[in-house]
């Protein structure tokens, strides 16, 4: 019960405190406010890079090419090849009468030219359609392909692949330094700010000091009170998150200059990053607060 009352009193003193020091208070929010917005913009990048980056994934195949005079044992001797091949997730085989098939459907001259090719004089060939689990190696998977003696070429966007994952990345990493970079300097700032508050208040300090108030007393109405700051200091951070974003992806449609590049649906996008911005906030401030007041509270 009485450590119940001790807790109230303390949540009561740090709100009076948000108050009475107003100016630094508002300081201390600002502060918190203008970090936590790039912070939320760093962090709606990231996730929509990522996202890109597993929506070209997703696209990126490998085609595989077999010899015109390719024999059954040729294909199930490839097919092994493929099967045992860690990287490769799935495949699919068009024989050279399938893929005439498909171009005939694709136009009407191509239809009636290719009507004109029978079995024996298709200069199609045979192809696998393969998907890979990691498109970095991509590039290391095409060519064990195309050393096995059957397969004509292979095909898979050599550079323009693994130049664009490189990007995307690289604009992730950056993005996410960007943001702990940032979350380092706020607390930085939080302390300088909020060492301005508990100066003015040393006297107080020094006084409950003397009644014998320990130290984790005097301290928690000022983490309190820091958690506090970082609470509002999110508010406005997590309202254009929520809106901001939102909107975006409505005139946008979700899909971003190209179908390949779509942006991340907005739930619960939006919940996780508030709720992460609503998190952040607060453990700056607590940190902020709670590192400003030790060197007071030392005996």
């Amino acid at each position: 019960m009485k450590t119940c009352r001790t807790f109230f009193r303390c949540l009561r003193d740090a709100f009076k405190s948000v108050f009475r020091n107003f100016s630094l208070s508002l300081a201390s929010v600002s502060c918190i406010t203008i970090t936590l917005i790039i912070i939320a913009a760093a962090l709606l990048l990231s996730e929509n890079v990522q996202n890109f980056t597993k929506e070209i994934e997703r696209d990126v195949t490998i085609v595989a090419f077999l010899k015109s005079d390719v024999s059954d044992l040729d294909r199930e001797n490839f097919e092994s090849v493929v099967k045992t091949n860690s990287n490769i997730d799935t495949y699919t085989y068009k024989s050279k009468a399938d893929v005439k098939k498909d171009m005939q459907k694709e136009n009407d001259t191509f239809s009636s030219v290719l009507a004109e090719w029978d079995d024996a004089n298709n200069p199609l060939k045979d192809t696998y359609t393969i998907k890979v689990r990691d498109v970095k190696k991509i590039g290391k998977t095409a060519k064990e392909l195309e050393a096995v003696d059957c397969v004509s070429t292979v095909q898979y966007g050599e550079g323009l692949v693994e130049k664009l994952v490189g990007v995307f990345d690289a604009i992730k990493k950056i993005t996410y330094a960007i943001a702990l970079s940032l979350i380092v300097v706020t607390v930085f700032l939080i302390i300088n700010t909020i060492k301005l508050t508990i100066f003015s208040r040393k006297r107080e300090i020094g006084i409950m000091r003397l009644v014998g108030a320990s130290n984790l007393r005097i301290k928690i109405p000022f983490i309190i009170e820091g958690i506090f700051l970082g609470m509002i200091g999110s508010i406005i951070p997590i309202l254009i998150v929520v809106f901001g974003y939102k909107s975006l992806y409505d005139y946008f449609g979700g899909i971003l200059f190209s179908p390949v590049i779509k942006l991340v649906s907005p739930m619960p996008f939006v919940v996780n990053v508030s709720l992460i911005i609503l998190i952040i906030g607060m453990v700056v401030g607590m940190i902020g607060s709670g590192r400003a007041v030790r060197r007071y509270v030392r005996v």
